[in-house]
């Protein structure tokens, strides 16, 4: 027990939020943040081109796949099948952003192909959408060892792909499902529960907060709380702003929820 009266597993996981907000300033967009843990030795994409928008989408998408190909700056590629990069239409006016592949999706190479993947599928048709009409991709490109949480320098190291994928983009609406998402591209170490319910930005880009779909499958009685994220994400795409609501936590609160819900 230190003087202060803090234990060194209370200052270990102090030091980690801290880590964990450094590592999303960054992958915000703060070029200059010094990172400790970075290795000289494994280059990153040059700042500039971690923030350029790509006059084709499509093009874009394209090129930034080609670079990582083969990648091999954080150690999750020693373990990997396939690069999960993302997928959907490179016009797709709402992004969803995951943590990281699980094992099928690192059997197949693409990302939520399984239980969870198919309840987003519930998910992104309850917006009224086809899963081809939007673009899925993760936080890191490559599966963590069963399926832990990506480390900061594993965020570190994917982040600026991500950046230049969102950027490529520029979808109208963001959708980060759970908290490691959400707590990338917040910038906060805040848990999904307080990050969820209100409207962020990213860049000036709306951004929606909610449960990820594999903790919905474990715990089904939180359907109806995704549900109403679900609607500030219509309510954002329909008309840009939020309806019928009221100044939230962090934000908007969404209009009042329909009999709609997700999943069985």
């Amino acid at each position: 027990m230190t003087p202060s009266g803090k234990t060194e597993r209370d200052i270990a996981e102090t030091l980690r939020q801290l880590r964990l907000v450094m590592t999303g300033l960054q992958v915000a967009g703060i070029e200059d943040w010094a990172a400790a843990w970075s290795d000289p030795a494994v280059g990153l994409p040059e700042p500039e081109k971690a923030i350029e928008q790509e006059p084709d989408p499509a093009g874009g998408l394209t090129v930034i796949a080609g670079e990582l190909e083969g990648c091999r700056r954080c150690r999750l590629h020693s373990e990997r099948t396939r690069i999960v990069f993302g997928e959907g239409s490179a016009h797709a006016p709402l992004v969803f952003v995951g943590e990281g592949p699980g094992l099928e999706e690192d059997r197949q190479g693409r990302p939520f192909v399984g239980r969870a993947g198919r309840l987003l599928d519930q998910m992104i048709k309850a917006l009224g959408f086809h899963r081809e009409a939007v673009y899925i991709c993760n936080v890191v490109k490559c599966r963590p060892p069963k399926n832990r949480t990506p480390e900061s320098e594993e965020i570190a190291r994917c982040g600026p792909f991500l950046i230049r994928q969102i950027e490529a983009i520029r979808p109208r609406v963001i959708c980060a499902l759970g908290a490691c998402a959400a707590q990338t591209l917040v910038g906060t170490g805040s848990s999904i529960s307080r990050l969820r319910g209100s409207v962020h930005y990213w860049r000036g880009i709306p951004l929606i907060c909610t449960f990820h779909p594999a903790y919905l499958l474990r715990t089904p009685a939180q359907k109806a709380a995704a549900w109403e994220d679900l609607i500030l994400v219509r309510d954002l795409l329909k008309t840009g702003c939020v309806q019928d609501g009221g100044i939230g936590r962090e934000g908007i609160k969404p209009s009042p929820a329909s009999d709609r819900h997700i999943g069985p």
